[in-house]
């Protein structure tokens, strides 16, 4: 009896994994549904991610990856960005945790070593409140983003002077209520 039930639920969880991947291929085209309409897209659902060429003009709420403890979003923001879409271009915006990180460049380390100054994303100076009550002012980037749910490289400078790399994906656009 024993063999059969686990026999069950082996089969029951090959199928759970069959289904749950079914419709996740990616491949950019969308047939209508959220993505085509701006609207959001949860990162569990069969859609696909919506791109620029398919979110509306206007300001949406992100969930932003770095894959990194030493780039990241700060923790009053919630691991959240602002993206901006205007005429099929999108800017990222990102609010950071100190002014230690003082320079960005979109693609890898080696690029960004031999770019010029003039290609290196500047700081804003964002405000940012915590849960306690307290102020800050942190350093905050505007990033071109080539696409929602795709990685792409970004390199940060710090104060010592040395380049890294981190992967960062956008996922889950919504709407910012006007």
């Amino acid at each position: 009896m024993k063999k059969i039930i686990v026999g069950i639920l082996g089969i029951a969880m090959a199928a759970m994994l069959v289904l749950a991947g079914c419709g996740n291929g990616g491949g950019g085209e969308t047939t209508g549904g959220a993505a085509s309409s701006g609207q959001e897209v949860n990162a569990g659902s069969a859609a696909v991610e919506p791109s620029a060429n398919t979110l509306a003009d206007g300001v949406y709420t992100v969930d932003v990856d770095t894959g990194s403890n030493m780039f990241h979003i700060n923790e009053a923001k919630e691991g959240k960005g602002e993206l901006t879409v205007k005429n099929g271009e999108m800017t990222l915006h990102v609010t950071l945790t100190s002014k230690k990180i003082v320079n960005l460049f979109v693609g890898t380390t080696e690029e960004a070593e031999a770019a010029d100054e003039s290609e290196l994303l500047q700081p804003t100076t964002d405000e940012v409140t915590y849960s306690d009550g307290m102020t800050d002012e942190v350093y905050g980037y505007d990033i071109p983003c080539p696409g929602i749910g795709e990685p792409f490289d970004v390199s940060i400078i710090g104060t010592h002077d040395n380049w890294y790399t981190h992967p960062v994906t956008v996922t889950n656009p919504v709407p910012v209520e006007k």
